[in-house]
Order: C-alpha cells, then structure tokens, then sequence
C-alpha cells in the first residue's frame, strides 16, 4: 500500500490507501467539528476568517488564523522531509513509517491533552493547530507516495477532478482513455464516500467517546502500517521460497 510508487502502484494500491486514510480524515474532522467547531482537515476556510478579522482589525484573531495554516504547512513539511531521509536511506523501512508515526502519536496526544486541560478557551487554538498539523503530515504523505493522484483530507479538488473527468466521459471512445477515465472516477468516489463514512462514524462515537474518538483513528492508522509490514514481509518471504527451489 505504502512501498509502491510510481509506475508501480495500481489501482488496488491507491483504493486501500485512499479509503482507509479518508475514512480517518473525517474522523478527525468530524471531531473537530464537534470538540472546537472549527474544522480541522483543510485550510480553504481560514483564510476567508483571517481577512475577516483583518478587516475587523481583529489582529490577534487573524494572527491564530495564520498560525492554523502555517500548522497545516509544516505538517506537510516535515512528513516530506521524513519521507525523503528515509527513501534515501538504505533502510527496509517503509518511507512512509516515519509520517505515520508523527500523525498517530499527534492524534493520541491531543486527547491527552483535551482530556487533562478541557476544550475551553485557548485550548482551542492548540487542539486546531495540533488536528491540522497532522492532516498536513497524513496529506503531503498521501499525495507523495500516490504521486498526487490520492489526496484524503479535502474534497474541493476532488469534486472538481470529478466532474471534470464526468463530462469527458461523455466524449472520450478510445477503450484506453476510458479505462483511464473510470478507474480515476472510481477512485475519487471512493475518497469521497469514505471521507464521509468517516463523519458519520465519527460523529455517533464522539457522542460516546468525545475525543476519545481520536484514538479509534489512531487505532486504524496502526493497524494499516501492520497490515502494509506484513504483506511486506510475505511478499519477500514467497520469492525467498521460490528462489530457493
């Protein structure tokens, strides 16, 4: 799911990386959502508050406005950063180990942190800015290694994407361009679908779990890295098989 790049990647590759981590982004922004009304998986809307409050000499406000998006920016920063050290080093590790690993331990600690100092007041600031620090890490990681064709944590390209390649449909008749047309459409509506599968879930366990919920996220993040080791450590352990007879 993970060590595939390029050329070598299909269409099975991008379908479980997408769904599983779209599914989480709209865990995490749902709890957003819920925990500090704000959404926390893109950063579209904070630049319209940031020139609202610029414009109502709020600077303090459009200041933490900047500060979500610089978040949002230096996730994605260092989960490029992480993903290039370890792809130039000649390690079995999996470039996107390191990513991952940043946006799991960020999810459990805002609940940490929520749990200990509340929701209220400037707390706030840090849960959003911690929430998009990691859909920034989760986006860049995504996009990276699907070399752009995945991107899990906004839907505004992807709608866009969508109806672009819709209307071609209408017109393409090589069996190829198709092809091509529909697997894309395919996979953007699968995105889609489990972006919202993902509200919708973790919008009925946050009733339970509050952001607790962040956790179950996290748990799913886990589970994808071990699902991507093992099939890992199969795939090696079947040419070792067969090289061996």
């Amino acid at each position: 799911m993970f060590r595939h790049h390029g050329k070598g990647r299909t269409l099975a590759h991008n379908l479980r990386l997408a769904t599983l981590l779209s599914f989480v982004a709209g865990m995490v922004n749902i709890c957003g959502v819920f925990s500090v009304k704000t959404l926390t998986t893109n950063v579209t809307g904070h630049f319209a508050f940031f020139a609202e409050e610029m414009v109502l000499e709020n600077y303090t406000l459009a200041f933490v406005f900047i500060l979500y998006v610089l978040c949002f920016l230096f996730g994605s920063f260092l989960s490029g950063l992480l993903t290039e050290i370890t792809s130039r080093s000649k390690s079995n590790f999996s470039p996107a180990l390191p990513p991952m690993i940043v946006e799991i331990l960020v999810l459990i600690l805002v609940w940490v942190y929520s749990y200990f100092y509340g929701t209220t007041g400037n707390n706030v600031h840090i849960i959003v800015s911690a929430l998009l620090f990691a859909m920034g890490v989760q986006n860049s990681l995504v996009t990276q290694v699907s070399k752009s064709i995945v991107r899990t944590t906004h839907l505004t390209g992807l709608f866009t994407d969508l109806g672009i390649e819709l209307a071609q449909l209408i017109f393409y008749r090589a069996p190829s361009e198709v092809k091509r047309l529909k697997q894309s459409i395919y996979l953007r509506v699968a995105i889609i679908l489990f972006f919202f599968i993902g509200c919708i879930v973790g919008g009925f366990l946050f009733k339970y779990y509050e952001l607790k919920t962040l956790l179950i996220a996290s748990f799913f993040l886990i589970i994808t890295l071990f699902y991507d080791l093992i099939r890992y450590k199969l795939y090696f352990l079947k040419r070792r098989i067969f090289t061996d007879n």
